[in-house]
């Protein structure tokens, strides 16, 4: 999937997204197993004038671990930098009444992405979820995995040792690094461990893992009831996804999409007035 395709989907996803924000931020679920290191942000906002910044400053500092909060009111840009999960800063931005697109995370070449999707026909809404994925020092990486419209219940989050989605999960392959891992009776680096979906339908989970960004490129992501064994591409509560490089900070500067000659609110605008809310 190209750069620009890839930020079409997530727009998509992020509008479906939005009506859930406040949910969201109080629902966040953190399990980490190390010191985070502060990490960048960059946000696409819409601002007027001083008190938007303000407004939305204020917002952002209310958040557990937010260090410093910059704004460019030409280029439209909220920067972040702490080590608080992407997701509940949007939720947090969101909360005042403006909307906000992920334009980087991290260094160049140190982030990720993953839209996950349900192969089910039953479901007409196929994008469910959204995993950003962002390293923040050697061998560690940072997981902010959200997913939406499932049925209550326990989900597992693995990555696969293969990308092909072509049948849903059925054909991602076994969980990456799993033999190796039991050899050397370690955790495999492909079992991220299990996100809690509530009456609500959303499932939040921020985490870290040993792993760096360029040995997940490639590789799928599947979130099913089941860590593993016999899934099923009908299932519309098993999401799947192929895991693609995403901008680094100031790698991301453009505010036309080169296929549409939409800028990136009206993409925004058209898939809320369908109804991705």
């Amino acid at each position: 999937m190209d750069c620009t395709s890839l930020a079409h989907v997530f727009h998509q996803f992020t509008a479906h997204f939005r009506s859930y924000s406040t949910q969201v931020q109080k629902s966040t679920h953190a399990t980490m197993t190390q010191t985070i290191p502060p990490f960048q942000t960059t946000f696409a906002v819409p601002l007027s004038c001083e008190s938007c910044i303000k407004d939305v400053s204020t917002s952002l500092y209310a958040l557990d671990g937010i260090k410093n909060v910059d704004a460019d009111l030409k280029a439209q840009l909220i920067s972040v930098e702490g080590t608080t999960a992407p997701s509940a800063i949007v939720a947090a931005i969101q909360a005042t009444g403006r909307d906000a697109i992920l334009r980087g995370s991290g260094s160049a070449n140190s982030a990720a992405v993953c839209i996950l999707e349900t192969h089910s026909e039953s479901v007409p809404d196929k994008v469910r979820g959204l995993v950003r994925m962002v390293q923040v020092a050697p061998k560690m990486t940072i997981v902010d995995l959200s997913i939406r419209g499932l049925s209550p219940g326990t989900y597992h989050a693995t990555v696969r040792e293969c990308g092909n989605i072509s049948e849903g999960p059925e054909s991602t392959g076994s969980i990456w690094d799993l033999l190796t891992a039991k050899k050397e009776s370690r955790p495999a680096r492909g079992v991220w461990g299990t996100v809690e979906v509530g009456k609500s339908g959303i499932g939040m989970v921020f985490l870290d893992r040993p792993i760096e960004v360029w040995e997940m490129i490639g590789r799928s992501i599947v979130v099913a009831r089941e860590q593993d064994g016999s899934f099923s591409k009908s299932d519309p509560d098993t999401l799947v996804g192929v895991i693609a490089r995403s901008a680094g900070v100031w790698d991301n500067d453009k505010t036309v999409c080169s296929c549409s000659g939409k800028t990136v609110w009206e993409e925004r605008k058209e898939q809320v007035e369908k109804g991705m809310l």
